[in-house]
């Protein structure tokens, strides 16, 4: 019955080498076509296309979790340019009174997707979020970034981005929602850097993820489980910053899906264990023009340019009050640990893992920098466009030469990176009025859930009423 089902239905469903090709080839459509004429081949395709029942399109909040909507085919392709949908129902978002916004697909993100983890039938869209006015939404941070990107490349300039995306993987299904103190969390392996055998469930998962997020196009680059005992790391070929922080919501979302089918959860939160290395998203950016890297200069300090080095001295300088956006969450502040290699000392250097930025070993194709302090709970748009925007036009270090240069450190707790970001310059002069005071409302409402002395103990608050975790029915009892 089910294998005549499936005939009658007949929906689109493509083998992975495939897949790679079609999205591989989408990635280099949008760099070499404007959006009118991205948007005129995906209309053509969709209506041709008689296989495909569904276009999903996506969106993230201000805290950055990813909303998922399906529009049928023909209702997309009819209406593409009138889709709205209740901004009041998500947190952070419009208020009752003007609760209507738009989703305004973005042609250069169409991809093609696995049918084993998505379904058959359908494409992935991601969208920005309009007013009711139709003007860009002041709380979405996809399409301040798209808008900068925009004015960089009118000056022929990319921003480029990898990130490297630490997880866990955790015993049975929605282990988060059900998390008790008491017990704490099951780790499906022992397993550690390099070493797991090759059917460990561990790398069971590593390898099912890698086949994935190969066919959307990822480009992968290498894959391993990481120092703590169940935690993987899939690594992917660098891309313009709107594209990398897409990917940073794909490579999340194809990870938790996974895991659900082979009965265990993908955990992002930044230390869910204590006493073990905690998760990050190291972040790699460099500049170029045309094909030159700006950062790359081979007679520079580490072979960094002379922009390069402004570009660190910004983030540095403004460092306590950017802390907030890069750890947003309770949990966070305890993986800012120096015990486990935390990066929580406001430096730069070419070796010390200590440091919140160093700058690895590179070539001049791959000169770079790496953002270590941030962990993987975080909004990539809004980290992103902090980082670049920052970078380009913050406020240089004053520096003293004669008083003698001391470390200073990141917070350790998420008031003290509530109350620095609520003071710092960048935030009241760059970030949109009004859009940050709700930002700030949805961490301080967290950190009044939990206790403010972290302890050695993970607590049932600051998991539960994490962001990436607790469902809107939660959140509304308090």
């Amino acid at each position: 019955m089910d294998s005549i089902s499936s005939r009658l239905r007949n929906f689109l469903e493509i083998p992975y080498r495939e897949l790679e090709k079609l999205n591989l080839r989408a990635k280099q459509r949008r760099l070499k076509k404007n959006e009118k004429e991205l948007k005129r081949y995906y209309l053509d395709y969709l209506a041709k296309e008689e296989r495909i029942k569904a276009v999903t399109l996506c969106f993230s909040d201000l805290e950055g979790r990813l909303h998922i909507l399906d529009f049928d085919k023909q209702y997309f392709i009819s209406g593409y340019n009138n889709l709205t949908f209740d901004g009041s129902s998500i947190k952070g978002y419009a208020s009752l009174e003007k609760s209507d916004l738009y989703l305004d697909p973005d042609w250069g993100s169409f991809r093609w997707l696995p049918s084993d983890i998505f379904g058959p039938g359908k494409v992935i869209i991601f969208a920005n979020v309009l007013d009711h006015e139709g003007q860009q939404y002041s709380a979405d941070f996809r399409g301040h970034l798209r808008i900068l990107s925009n004015e960089l490349k009118k000056k022929d300039l990319t921003v480029n981005i990898a990130a490297e995306i630490e997880g866990i993987l955790l015993q049975g299904i929605d282990s988060e929602q059900n998390f008790n103190e008491d017990k704490g969390f099951s780790l499906v392996s022992s397993g550690g850097y390099f070493h797991s055998l090759p059917q460990d469930p561990l790398r069971k998962f590593i390898d099912r993820v890698a086949e994935a997020q190969r066919a959307i196009g990822f480009e992968n680059e290498k894959d391993h489980p990481e120092v703590a005992p169940s935690q993987f790391e899939l690594n992917y070929k660098y891309t313009d910053m709107l594209n990398a922080a897409d990917q940073v919501q794909l490579y999340k979302l194809v990870c938790r899906q996974v895991a659900e089918e082979m009965g265990y959860t993908a955990c992002f939160l930044p230390k869910p264990i204590a006493g073990i290395n905690g998760s990050g998203m190291h972040t790699n950016i460099s500049m170029s023009k045309g094909k030159e890297n700006l950062f790359f200069d081979k007679k520079g300090n580490m072979g960094l340019s002379i922009l390069g080095f402004d570009f660190i001295d910004r983030i540095l300088n403004h460092a306590n009050e950017l802390c907030l956006v890069l750890n947003p969450s309770v949990n966070a502040y305890r993986r800012l640990d120096p015990n486990f290699e935390a990066p929580n000392q406001i430096k730069v250097s070419a070796n010390d893992r200590g440091s919140m930025i160093r700058v690895p070993l590179s070539n001049e194709k791959s000169k770079r920098i790496e953002v270590r302090s941030i962990s993987p709970d975080v909004n990539p748009y809004l980290v992103f466009f902090s980082l670049v925007k920052i970078g380009l036009e913050g406020e240089k270090a004053k520096i003293d030469t004669k008083k003698r240069k001391r470390v200073r450190f990141l917070s350790d707790n998420i008031n003290d990176a509530i109350r620095q970001f609520r003071s710092g310059p960048f935030s009241r002069k760059e970030l949109p009025n009004g859009v940050m005071e709700k930002f700030v409302e949805r961490k301080q409402e967290a950190a009044d859930r939990c206790p403010k002395d972290l302890g050695s103990r993970v607590k049932n608050g600051e998991i539960l009423y994490h962001h990436e975790v607790t469902n809107q029915v939660i959140w509304n009892n308090f």
